[in-house]
């Protein structure tokens, strides 16, 4: 077994304040410091975190950050607020905009639900796709920022609140549903499907591919397309899950990725990405965990606060780490897919 060592890095701004809907003053980075560390489980890590690799803060102030979504035509990163149900952009300078206010429609439900939007996932022609918790439902927003329903339903019932999403095969729609955006989440009298499932939308067609996950919620694909990866946010099952995925996108033979249900760390499995190498890059207990294509649990990641969701951004070597109320970054030698 590897000896596990830390190296601190660097990360720079102000250790975070309160938790408001308001913007950062002026849109600006804060400017203080704080810590962040990697930690080395595996030699194989060197090759894709440098040893001089800083994680850095790149905005703050906001209520629970997740979706981070790098837009090369616009040279920024877009991400959602779920808890202040508010989309905004923010630069590699820490310059942020609001980009749509109430962005998972005009809740009714208490202060501090997570009823905003979530993922965020880039299609061809410059549209985005956004999960909505509140309305549960994916939309597609247009250059206008206008948006319009993509799916809402399955089997002719309300979806719970889709929260990720991704393209796999022959350009399909992979999502996941868990009932985070609703008050009562699987008590609540407003669902109306009794499993929360991860899904297939293709040719108008919904398929339930997973029904037997407490939370999916991350999903991201190998880049050979024949692996699907689901977290699941439970803390009685920290798992990230693999599948064989089908030529017809259809998925079989669910195993165990990555399992952080032993640790105690701050932190559940939630948001992941993958480069182009296959390593998969998971917000897990302690931070976002780098894990070989063979599931080895090659180092971690670690932000000042607990991370939500990563991203790749800037020329695909930077990952973005949104993390409760502020977004991170961190630049690797890794690229990603």
């Amino acid at each position: 077994m590897p000896v596990r060592t830390c190296v601190t890095v660097i990360v720079l701004a102000a250790a975070i304040g309160g938790c408001t809907r308001a913007d950062p003053p002026g849109g600006a980075p804060a400017p203080a410091a704080d810590t962040g560390t990697i930690v080395r489980l595996d030699p194989a890590l060197d090759a894709i975190v440098p040893a001089n690799a800083a994680v850095e803060k790149v905005a703050s102030g906001f209520q629970f950050t997740e979706g981070p979504l790098w837009r090369p035509s616009e040279g920024r990163l877009w991400f959602s607020d779920v808890v202040g149900n508010v989309l905004r952009a923010v630069a590699p300078t820490g310059q942020v905009e609001v980009l749509i206010e109430h962005a998972a429609g005009h809740s009714t439900a208490p202060a501090g639900s997570y009823i905003g939007p979530n993922g965020l996932l880039a299609e061809d022609g410059g549209t985005v796709l956004m999960a909505q918790h509140f309305n549960r439902q994916i939309v597609r927003i247009g250059a206008d920022r206008q948006t319009t329903v993509v799916v809402d339903r399955f089997d002719g019932k309300r979806l719970n609140s889709p929260n990720d999403l991704a393209f796999g095969p022959s350009g399909a729609l992979y999502f996941t549903d868990p009932p985070f955006g609703l008050v009562g989440q699987d008590s609540d009298p407003a669902k109306e499907l009794d499993f929360n499932g991860v899904y297939r939308f293709a040719n108008g067609q919904v398929t339930a591919l997973v029904r037997d996950l407490g939370r999916p919620n991350g999903i991201g694909f190998s880049p050979d397309l024949r692996t699907m990866y689901v977290s699941n946010t439970e803390a009685t099952r920290k798992v990230v899950m693999a599948y064989d995925v089908a030529a017809d996108g259809s998925v079989a033979k669910g195993r165990v990725f990555a399992d952080g249900t032993a640790d105690t760390a701050p932190g559940l499995p939630d948001g992941l990405k993958v480069d182009t190498q296959g390593h998969v890059y998971a917000t897990m207990p302690g931070g976002v965990w780098v894990i070989g294509p063979d599931g080895r649990h090659l180092g971690t990641i670690r932000a000042p606060e607990v991370a939500a969701n990563c991203g790749w951004g800037d020329d695909g070597r930077t990952l973005y780490i949104t993390a409760e109320t502020g977004v991170y970054r961190i630049r690797l030698n890794a690229a990603g897919f």
